[in-house]
């Protein structure tokens, strides 16, 4: 059994305290908290006020040879200028498409100011995927060149569970960044998805509100190697109706996507034109750091890291509403940072050192994580593990917990055991095919071999089971992920996220109370980078 270091009550969290910071930062006060906004500002004043309160040091960027409490984070900011023009000629009908409604385009970010094409022909490319370890290509024998191709969400198993691609699991193949990278990698002069609700693991609403607004990217060299110049995603009857007019059957398609003898399928008489202009400039977002000095080795380091961003004010729903508040997703994560800063500042002090990392646009495609970990403010090499906090419950206490994803690795035996001193079971990522592994900002670090998890609240409560779990749980997904309604609610009791980050404070004490290195499971695709850098911890 792994050590642990706390008792089975932990350090004392008010549940008042969570509720009263999820309220504030949630409020219509913050503007939905988008990057590069006033309520950017806002939200790093308070975080920035929060952490030294609590009684953190600032852990950010050096100035004249002292941290500050933000890193800085430059990103490539892209917007649609005025209106937007597509048109859809197929079966000998011309149709005008409407952004929101059958399609969802993206504001280019492969540098282009003005995104002008006309009737550029559409090809089908199953699910998008090159895989050449799993002898898979979706792109055989055809020249995307000129061309838009239309691909399928999630990995070709997801239908039937079981394949070359994990079964139900999603891989890094299924997800949407992957698809548009792959597509620029192909030369294509754009991407299509085509949204359905159960491969993608949300609906429409998710996919319009997050898709159609300001759009984020790493400063890159090359952009267009990254992306195409045009991005975005279709409604499923839209297609299929689409493929109907070119004398296809989408579902025959489908079934076909999911074999290796797939071949990409152009679409007879059916071409795309599209003309709107972009607006693109970098701009200066932050990830907000507070830290604890280790006591005895404090240039090793454990990281404790949610996101503060949500969506900003975007397309107003039913209501009129257009601040899109994101309570639960993520100011319950962020309130999680200030109480377990607390409670660390409180208690004795580490002997190794711990970071409080908030970071900004990870609804953006995790772009705070992902130039931290490019740009670390503490070496990735002795950094000893992160426990991501995201979009966790503000409701009563559970039986069980989980995480994202369920890759093999020594910090999740740590966590597994810990849990049990609380009676919480832990219930592996009940949603793996919806790759929310790749979709927290634990991924960048894992990728480059730091021992990293994402927690996730259970779903078995102690007041009404599996049943009431799950029922919130689905109606959150459904009405208000990544829509304005994702709004605090004072009936929230926060008693479970106690017993949540009670457990997380004891993981997190006992590797900074000790000298071991967790590491990845042998056959992890992500142990050979840990391993690379073995030289660099004592």
């Amino acid at each position: 059994m792994v050590p642990c270091a706390q008792a089975a009550d932990g350090p004392a969290i008010d549940p008042k305290l969570l509720s009263e910071e999820v309220k504030t930062l949630s409020s219509d006060a913050f503007e939905g908290r988008g990057p590069a906004t006033a309520g950017e500002t806002k939200t790093v004043e308070y975080l920035s006020a929060q952490f030294k309160a609590v009684g953190l040091a600032p852990g950010g960027d050096l100035k004249n040879g002292k941290r500050e409490w933000t890193q800085a984070v430059p990103l490539a900011r892209s917007e649609i200028q005025g209106p937007i023009k597509l048109e859809l000629k197929a079966g000998g009908m011309e149709q005008l498409l409407k952004q929101g409604e059958e399609i969802a385009v993206r504001a280019a970010q492969d540098g282009s100011a003005q995104v002008s094409f006309e009737d550029v022909p559409l090809v089908f490319a199953g699910y998008g995927v090159k895989a050449p370890e799993r002898n898979w290509d979706d792109f055989k024998g055809v020249d995307l060149k000129g061309k838009i191709a239309i691909v399928l969400i999630n990995d070709p198993d997801f239908e039937t569970g079981k394949g070359d691609f994990g079964g139900k699991a999603m891989t890094y193949y299924g997800r949407w960044t992957y698809k548009y990278e792959e597509a620029a990698r192909q030369g294509a002069k754009g991407l299509l998805i085509v949204h359905e609700t159960a491969p993608a693991s949300y609906g429409w609403a998710t996919v319009k509100n997050s898709n159609t607004n300001t759009m984020f990217d790493i400063v890159r060299d090359k952009p267009a190697a990254a992306h195409p110049a045009f991005e975005g995603w279709i409604q499923r009857d839209f297609a299929v109706d689409l493929f109907k007019k070119s004398g296809l059957d989408f579902d025959a398609l489908k079934k076909q996507a999911q074999t290796r003898e797939f071949k990409p399928v152009v679409l007879k008489d059916a071409t795309l034109s599209a003309n709107y202009a972009v607006n693109r400039e970098v701009i200066t977002s932050h990830n907000v750091v507070g830290r604890l000095e280790g006591t005895k080795r404090p240039d090793e380091t454990i990281v404790y890291s949610g996101h503060w961003d949500h969506l900003g004010v975007g397309a107003p729903d039913a209501k009129g509403d257009k601040i899109y508040n994101g309570a639960v997703d993520n100011a319950t994560g962020i309130a999680s940072l200030i109480e377990l800063g607390r409670a660390f500042a409180k208690g004795p002090k580490p002997e190794r050192s711990i970071v409080f990392l908030a970071v900004t646009a990870e609804e953006k495609g995790l772009l705070g994580s992902e130039y931290y970990s490019a740009n670390p403010l503490y070496p990735l090499a002795s950094t000893v593990a992160v426990l991501n906090v995201d979009a966790l419950s503000p409701y009563g206490p559970t039986r069980n917990f989980t995480t994202s994803g369920s890759a093999k690795q020594e910090l999740l035996d740590q966590l597994v055991e810990t849990a049990k001193k609380w009676n919480l079971a832990y219930e592996t990522d009940p949603k793996p095919e919806a790759g929310h592994f790749f979709r927290s900002d634990h991924f960048p670090f894992a990728k480059r071999g730091v021992p990293a998890i994402s927690y996730g609240s259970g779903d078995d409560w102690i007041d009404g089971g599996v049943e009431a779990g799950k029922k919130a749980e689905d109606a959150y997904t459904a009405d208000r992920y990544h829509q304005p309604a994702d709004e605090w609610e004072a009936s929230w009791p926060f008693t479970g996220l106690v017993r949540d980050l009670q457990v997380l404070h004891a993981v997190g004490a006992d590797l900074a109370n000790s000298t071991r290195w967790p590491n990845w499971d042998a056959n992890s695709e992500f142990r050979a980078a840990r391993d690379a850098t073995a030289a660099q911890r004592k």
